[in-house]
């Protein structure tokens, strides 16, 4: 049941992921087309003519500029989806109190206590350390084990829900990978295509015209700003969000540590006690 609960919510994801990437694209081409290119924003309001603001600029960039603003938007959806996965997966408290409330149960052996107090924290360090004390539970009792194997067995259970929770975290950053790597690329193609096009134009008229090819010029580069801003945009997001999930990955770690000494602590009382 757990599985099934598992395979539906990942499936869930990944819709999520190729429908928020579609209707970003989607919504950058509405706004290059009704906004950026609305009459207002060219002489005599006509869009074949020259514009008269920055947003007819924009617009007289040429069709790489709604990928771009796709682009840009896909960035803003995924900077918030990951931001909102992360501070959830932190938990609901201050991660080391909620260890040492939980070293002291088990030492107290609490061990109904300490699975209350994880699911008050919940966040993937409450996940890994509940799986860890429910392992814990399972092979207390265990008459047929050593000390040692029982350590292993929980140490694996704590491994095992580690590896678990890590997905969760990274999934959608190599979206922002992606982004960060052709943004840019794909900016410097629409300047390329919009220098041809102007350089084609001024050839065409038979004279040079100054106005008319720093104009080109200008509308050309909006694809090389729009390109850059997106790629910077994504690569500081990208950054921060893997600083945090490696913060997070070793305090999960320290978690599991900690938990595991408890375990070994207690396992030897016991013995002692016997």
């Amino acid at each position: 049941m757990q599985q099934k609960t598992e395979s539906t919510s990942t499936s869930t994801k990944s819709w999520f992921t190729v429908l928020a990437l579609a209707a970003s694209l989607a919504i950058g081409w509405l706004v290059f087309i009704f906004i950026f290119g609305d009459a207002k924003h060219f002489v005599d309001n006509d869009p074949a003519k020259e514009p008269i603001d920055y947003y007819g600029t924009i617009h007289k960039g040429g069709f790489i500029v709604p990928f771009l603003l796709g682009f840009f938007l896909i960035v803003i959806t995924f900077g918030v989806e990951r931001l909102l996965t992360i501070m959830r997966s932190m938990g609901n408290g201050n991660n080391e109190t909620f260890l040492k409330k939980i070293r002291l149960m088990l030492n107290n052996n609490d061990l109904s206590g300490a699975l209350k107090e994880c699911d008050r924290q919940k966040g993937s360090i409450g996940n890994v350390v509940k799986q860890g004390l429910l392992k814990y539970n399972e092979v207390w009792t265990e008459h047929n084990m050593t000390k040692e194997e029982k350590l292993v067995a929980i140490q694996k259970e704590l491994e095992e829900a580690t590896t678990l929770e890590l997905p969760m975290l990274q999934k959608n950053l190599v979206v922002l990978a992606t982004i960060a790597s052709i943004a840019t690329l794909m900016g410097l193609l629409g300047t390329v295509i919009g220098m041809i096009r102007a350089f084609k134009a001024l050839a065409s008229a038979g004279a040079p015209d100054a106005i008319a090819l720093s104009t080109g010029i200008s509308e050309a580069l909006i694809n090389t700003a729009l390109g850059i801003g997106t790629s910077m945009v994504a690569i500081i997001l990208y950054n921060v969000f893997t600083n945090l999930i490696d913060t997070l990955t070793y305090r999960i770690d320290e978690a599991g540590y900690s938990i595991s000494q408890s375990f070994s602590t207690s396992f030897h009382n016991d013995k002692v006690n016997a």
